[in-house]
């Protein structure tokens, strides 16, 4: 069976939002309303990593083999659900709150306000979400 061309193109989306979050938010000098946890930037990156080659994997064997197997697309569509779930704690930087204490929200050189960082990471969910569908379906 081939793989919908849809899949391969949301694979690529995904691989671009795992390195520009990395590179987005690596340093000192991260934009949103608060900093987030370095360890969740930490379990997106690793999580993601490992979600893009298993998916590839998964993808590219045969299904009659042990690496084009139920396990592995099922280890597959888990990893892809903890990259999106981190993606959205990541947006919570950009979570308006008032009070005289809180610092003022900060931006950088990518885009003013949080219009990237939201488009990528609603648009991975959507993305896993349809990796999930895909898989489910048996059209992957």
């Amino acid at each position: 069976m081939t793989t919908p061309i849809i899949v391969w193109i949301l694979t690529v989306l995904a691989a671009v939002v795992i390195v520009l979050t990395r590179l987005r938010l690596r340093g000192e000098e991260e934009s949103g309303q608060f900093s987030v946890s370095g360890s969740l930037l930490l379990w997106h990156t690793i999580s993601g990593v490992f979600a893009l080659v298993v998916w590839v994997v998964f993808l590219l064997a045969p299904s009659d083999s042990v690496l084009g197997g139920a396990a592995v697309g099922i280890l597959a569509i888990a990893a892809w659900w903890v990259v999106a779930i981190c993606g959205l704690l990541l947006l919570l930087r950009w979570l308006p709150s008032r009070g005289r204490h809180v610092p003022k929200a900060s931006g950088d050189s990518w885009s003013e306000g949080p219009g990237l960082s939201v488009l990528a990471h609603v648009g991975m969910t959507v993305g896993v979400a349809v990796f999930t569908y895909a898989y489910l379906g048996s059209l992957v």
